[in-house]
């Protein structure tokens, strides 16, 4: 189940909207068909296991990190290929919530005599496919927030200097976690400030994550990279009811696509934001900033991962923060995450954290 795991991890920003599933089949100890989802969400990891296994898959086990699914959608259901591959015994590593296939995979499985076992590695499988669990619960997509900062916090000098306060290493890092998320989402601040192009480079592959500008007004150069680039990378904007009807049709004539959102007050509504994304089958989101755009996701409580990268560097109170204002006047208000993994990067420190859940 370990390596089913990891082969899912291989899907993770190319398959939405579906699941980044991993499946391993094993025949007398013997790995004899591996696969995971492939790009665009088809063929799915069960599918293309079973096909490299071949003959070898009737009597083996397969270990799926995911219920396979049991409804006729674009393509047959993983269970009734299971079956009839000929496997006797599947091992998942968490049910699927969709209505659906929950539990009706297994279920067609166990109709036609295949022993199940479910359970293994489960907190592993939960959290890999967290995001495809939210999009289907709660309409949005997993959201992780990126920090580069100096030791004290800030992203840019008094001046607005950014470039750049961590390192090459760090940097490649960052682009390695945009490619496993299906899109890279800034504030129209960042991208006036910065002008990114928010693309994966220097690690040889070619898919790109949508990019997104959370922007009310869409107040964004019309000379930036992003717009230069909208019809070779997607670009899509999150805007107000209340944007310039010109603008809009600028932008989409140039290739971007346009997503009306509510406003919260004087912002756009968060909430709003990322079920828009969800509801266009985004399942990972990886948010880059600026201090705005975090403070507003932080207070919705949507952060449900934080990555932090620091340099050693103090910029002092004059520099930009990383957060905007939260408004928090005691402890217990602040925004809580517990630390998952930490280490060095170059001349940099990360660590990974997660949304504290309540005790």
């Amino acid at each position: 189940m370990a390596l089913a795991l990891l082969l899912g991890r291989r899907g993770q920003g190319r398959c939405w909207p579906n699941p980044a599933v991993g499946c391993v089949i094993v025949l007398n100890e013997r790995i004899v068909g591996r696969g995971w989802t492939q790009p665009g969400g088809r063929p799915h990891a069960e599918v293309v296991a079973l096909k490299q296994a071949g003959e070898f898959a009737r009597g083996a086990t397969a270990y799926v990190t995911l219920e396979p699914c049991a409804h006729h959608g674009q393509t047959p259901p993983c269970a009734e290929a299971l079956i009839s591959a000929g496997v006797s015994r599947v091992v998942i590593g968490v049910r699927d919530s969709d209505a659906r296939v929950s539990g009706q995979g297994l279920a067609m499985l166990q109709a036609a005599g295949i022993k199940v076992v479910e359970g293994v590695l489960s907190n592993e499988a939960a959290d890999d496919l967290q995001g495809f669990f939210l999009k289907t619960d709660l309409g949005r997509p997993f959201l992780t927030l990126k920090l580069a900062t100096s030791l004290d916090g800030r992203i840019a000098t008094s001046v607005g200097e950014s470039q750049w306060i961590t390192g090459p290493e760090a940097r490649r890092r960052v682009h390695a976690m945009r490619m496993r998320h299906d899109a890279v989402m800034v504030g129209a601040g960042t991208v006036r400030v910065d002008n990114p192009s928010l693309t994966v480079r220097s690690l040889g592959v070619e898919h790109q994550p949508v990019r997104v500008i959370v922007s009310r007004r869409v107040d964004i150069p019309l000379m930036s990279e992003l717009a230069r680039t909208a019809k070779q990378v997607p670009v899509w904007i999150a805007h107000g009811p209340d944007a310039d009807a010109t603008l809009l049709r600028t932008w989409r004539n140039i290739g971007a696509e346009l997503l009306p959102c509510r406003l919260d007050g004087v912002n756009l509504s968060p909430i709003s934001v990322m079920n828009s994304l969800g509801s266009r089958g985004l399942t990972r989101v990886f948010c880059e900033g600026g201090g705005g755009l975090a403070a507003s996701l932080l207070k919705a409580d949507l952060v449900d991962e934080l990555v932090t990268f620091s340099a050693g560097m103090i910029l002092g109170a004059e520099g930009y923060p990383a957060v905007g204002a939260l408004e928090v006047e005691r402890l217990q208000q602040a925004p809580q995450f517990e630390l998952k993994s930490h280490g060095g990067v170059g001349a940099d420190m990360f660590a990974v954290w997660h949304r504290e859940e309540p005790h």
